[in-house]
């Protein structure tokens, strides 16, 4: 459907061990989930309430009134939502000049199925943009940053925006760019997993899968930029289904980013400080976008001597920082990335993740 031939995928795993108990907290929550205080660079965030009980957590940046909007996502196994976890990605992003908005969505845990999550998400990104924009600010972007199963709503919520009517208390948006980070997009892979989301199996209403199927959506809006993340090290999702969607997204002219995070785990992805930076370049190089660098670096030196931001050649030292506009014609860009952001080698890592890999996706947290 779309442009893109449905395939029924190999499962990653023949059984899965649903371990709904321990996904109570969420992929999201984390008891290592930084603390954050308002200081001189981040102010308390303000809360955004954008229908009964769901609220979004807005961090606004300091000293700027046009920047690009992110609402975060939480995991959860699509059983739960928690985005405690991302309070210290949103603060980090906020401190660089993003407006980021954790966000509490409802998962099964709430009684609901799809499509009511990917319609939360949208009500969130809808309330949070009128909010900032109420604020005086300008969102030069709006995006949605998703992680594990939030990774798979954001991509349905920024792909397919148009094929959910939620009944929003704010003025509809079309989010205009995705973050997926670590993300099980392909649900026909883990249909055991997949079937607390859509509250059936593949087979017994296989429209509602392909629906729900982002990387069977990939063709809509192929304007829309991507940036991918995911951990080498993560044995939660397997590596393989972000590069499943990365194929389907570059096939179709979508610029797409990938980034395999060397040494990083399904819980250590949405870190700021291993997600943060890799983010900000990436937002910084999308057009009229107006964030600020991470401080490391020859740029950072720089600028503590003299005052002024280095010009953006100095620390966009990445080519897939650069606009869609101005390359040549849509494409990919894989890398590896330490921890400190430094590319290691480039290339994908080969299909085939181990079949057991995604045992405990609900679990974790």
């Amino acid at each position: 459907m779309d442009g893109i031939p449905r395939r029924r995928l190999r499962p990653v795993a023949t059984t899965v061990l649903v371990l709904v108990a321990s996904a109570a907290a969420g992929c999201g929550g984390s008891s290592t989930s930084t603390t954050v205080r308002p200081g001189p660079s981040v102010r308390a965030p303000v809360t955004v309430q954008y229908a009964p009980g769901l609220t979004a957590e807005v961090f606004l940046p300091e000293g700027i009134k046009r920047a690009p909007l992110v609402v975060l996502v939480p995991g959860g196994g699509w059983y739960t939502a928690d985005p405690s976890g991302l309070t210290g990605l949103g603060a980090y992003l906020a401190v660089h000049g993003v407006i980021a908005a954790p966000t509490h969505i409802r998962a099964a845990q709430d009684g609901v199925t799809y499509p009511t999550p990917v319609e939360d998400v949208l009500c969130a990104v809808a309330a949070v943009t009128a909010q900032v924009r109420s604020q005086g600010f300008v969102t030069n972007h709006v995006a949605v940053l998703g992680h594990s199963s939030g990774a798979h709503l954001a991509a349905l919520a920024v792909l397919a925006p148009d094929d959910y009517s939620p009944s929003c208390g704010s003025p509809r948006v079309r989010p205009d760019a995705l973050i997926g980070l670590a993300g099980p997009y392909d649900v026909g892979a883990v249909p055991d997993l997949a079937t607390v989301l859509l509250g059936s199996s593949p087979d017994d209403d296989p429209a509602a899968w392909a629906a729900a199927n982002p990387v069977e959506r990939a063709a809509l809006r192929p304007e829309v930029p991507v940036l991918l993340l995911h951990g080498t090290a993560d044995e939660i999702v397997p590596v393989d289904l972000t590069s499943r969607f990365a194929t389907a997204l570059d096939a179709v002219g979508h610029p797409t980013t990938v980034r395999l995070l060397s040494g990083v785990d399904h819980e250590a992805v949405f870190g700021a400080d291993v997600a943060g930076p890799p983010v900000v370049r990436w937002l910084a190089g999308l057009p009229a976008a107006a964030v600020r660098p991470p401080q490391h670096g020859q740029g950072a030196r720089r600028r503590r001597r003299t005052g002024r931001q280095p010009a953006p050649q100095a620390w966009l030292r990445d080519s897939s920082a650069r606009t869609p506009s101005a390359r040549a014609g849509p494409r990919r860009t894989v890398s590896r990335l330490g921890h400190d952001g430094r590319r290691r080698r480039r290339g994908m890592p080969a299909s085939g993740t181990r079949a057991g890999a995604i045992r405990a996706f609900t679990s974790t947290r």
